[in-house]
């Protein structure tokens, strides 16, 4: 940014911030808008999973903010929630390790689904293009295309997946849990349209992790693997069958 300053070329910046910055606080809120901001205080108190995340990206944008107003720059800020689609990295990436924790059973991760808001990652970049070119684009952005439940997601894995074991009944968190919403109001009021659903963002993710061989094809012939594979090593400390044909 202070390149950008310093360059007086520079049209609009387009800042990656985080929901991150919006809804980590004691009490959840039904609806979140560009206005709201993640309760630090709470945060570091708590130290809950993802924390020193949340703080690091509030603080990144504030101080983004405060830097462009300073400099009299025009600066705009997109606020993904959890970004989820396909992709092309070779390891697993961080958004999907949580979006897949139901899959995977990282349970450290839960609650950060447990009132979940998604983007497909296509959209995320259409968006970041539409409020770099539209000349009505000014502040804070939200762009989350669906909210649903960690219950939600679950019962749309089962049915898509039923070869994993995705939980029917998670520990601590309620049946009847409600939605939380994070509005896109605003960009949607500027025209831009979202193309993807809840279930074309997981189905791509799950499909290219299946691919990419980062989750098994299913639980049961993952279990059968380290069963057999349990089984070899097993031998071969005992010394029924050779380590090796060399």
């Amino acid at each position: 940014m202070k390149a950008c300053a310093t360059t007086k070329t520079v049209r609009r910046i387009v800042f990656t911030s985080s929901a991150g910055t919006v809804d980590v606080e004691e009490h959840k809120k039904p609806v979140y808008d560009e206005s709201c901001w993640t309760d630090l205080e709470f945060v570091q108190a708590v130290k809950m999973t993802g924390w020193m995340y949340f703080v690091s990206k509030t603080l990144a944008e504030q101080a983004a903010w405060k830097f462009a107003e300073d400099n009299n720059m025009d600066f705009i800020s997109v606020i993904p929630p959890l970004v989820v689609g396909p992709f092309i990295m070779q390891s697993m990436p961080p958004s999907l390790i949580t979006g897949l924790s139901l899959i995977t059973g990282t349970e450290s991760h839960y609650g950060i689904i447990k009132q979940g808001n998604y983007v497909h990652l296509d959209d995320l970049c259409m968006a970041h293009i539409f409020l770099f070119e539209n000349p009505k684009a000014e502040g804070r952005y939200i762009c989350s295309s669906h909210s649903a439940t960690i219950h939600d997601l679950a019962k749309l894995l089962r049915e898509k997946y039923p070869e994993y074991n995705v939980p029917t009944k998670l520990k601590d968190i309620d049946e009847d849990l409600a939605s939380v919403v994070f509005s896109s109001k605003k960009v949607k009021d500027l025209g831009f349209e979202f193309k993807y659903s809840l279930e074309d963002m997981f189905v791509g993710a799950v499909e290219t992790c299946r691919k990419q061989g980062l989750i098994p094809l299913s639980h049961e012939k993952q279990a059968a693997e380290e069963k057999f594979a349990g089984a070899v090593e097993t031998c071969k400390e005992k010394g029924p069958i050779p380590v090796s044909h060399d």
